[in-house]
């Protein structure tokens, strides 16, 4: 049987064990929470890397991560001179979809062009040439997300033959392929539609007619990449990518 004065030390010494694990879990959480740093300039990464830092920022996004660094002061004055994102964004004007948010990233490193149904029109199509031809960025990603209102008013034209009033229905139009490629896939026809249209707008930037898109593919210095982003989970999933992309 222990002695009141050995209960106290074996008291005190697993409360003290306590302590220091508490301490490293602490320091451990606060360690994972810690905001991510500036990417480097896009001319020091390939398009593998581009990707790598948004796959590591959405797991930061994910684990709660902090972005003041990327966001502070000092960040806006060393970025007031100029830009150099390290990849072109194009996704849905869904409030819920901020690329920023969901990759940790701060100011200056992503160029973003937000549409909604994430399609790409003149505007648009300029926009991506510029960050190509411009900013030089390694990497383009087209990202759709879970229950995109456009795709869905898309999919209500082709199995309701619904209509929408002023400007909805022609900007809708464009995704309408996409639909009627997804009725013959199993499953929902919201998502697979989503799926669908990605991979539309992704085929036609990896085969676009202009040597602005064209030559830096070619030569292995950009890569387009289809994503989709799970609203309830908050993870994105690459998952229309080139086969010199796999990670």
């Amino acid at each position: 049987m222990l002695s009141r004065r050995s209960m106290i030390g074996a008291t005190g010494a697993a409360g003290a064990a306590a302590m220091v694990g508490g301490c490293a879990n602490a320091a451990s959480s606060q360690e994972s929470l810690r905001a991510l740093p500036p990417a480097p300039a896009a001319s020091e990464l390939t398009p593998i890397e581009a990707l790598r830092l948004l796959r590591e920022g959405n797991d930061a996004f994910l684990r709660g991560a902090e972005t003041s660094l990327l966001t502070s002061s000092q960040r806006r004055i060393d970025l007031a001179q100029g830009q150099n994102p390290f990849a072109a964004y194009v996704t849905c004007s869904d409030s819920r979809v901020p690329p920023e948010l969901l990759f940790g990233r701060g100011l200056g490193e992503l160029f973003i062009i937000r549409n909604a149904g994430n399609t790409v029109d003149t505007v648009a199509l300029g926009s991506i040439e510029y960050a190509v031809a411009i900013l030089e960025v390694p990497l383009v990603v087209v990202m759709g997300h879970e229950s995109c209102g456009a795709v869905k008013a898309a999919t209500q034209v082709v199995t309701e033959n619904a209509t929408f009033p002023g400007a909805i229905g022609p900007m809708v139009e464009p995704i309408i392929p996409a639909v009627l490629q997804a009725q013959s896939e199993q499953g929902d026809l919201l998502d697979n539609s989503v799926r669908s249209n990605v991979r539309r707008v992704v085929k036609g930037l990896r085969e676009s007619s202009d040597p602005i898109m064209l030559e830096p593919q070619r030569l292995g210095n950009l890569r387009v990449v289809g994503a989709y982003y799970d609203l309830d989970e908050g993870k994105v999933d690459f998952f229309d990518m080139p086969e010199d992309m796999t990670l």
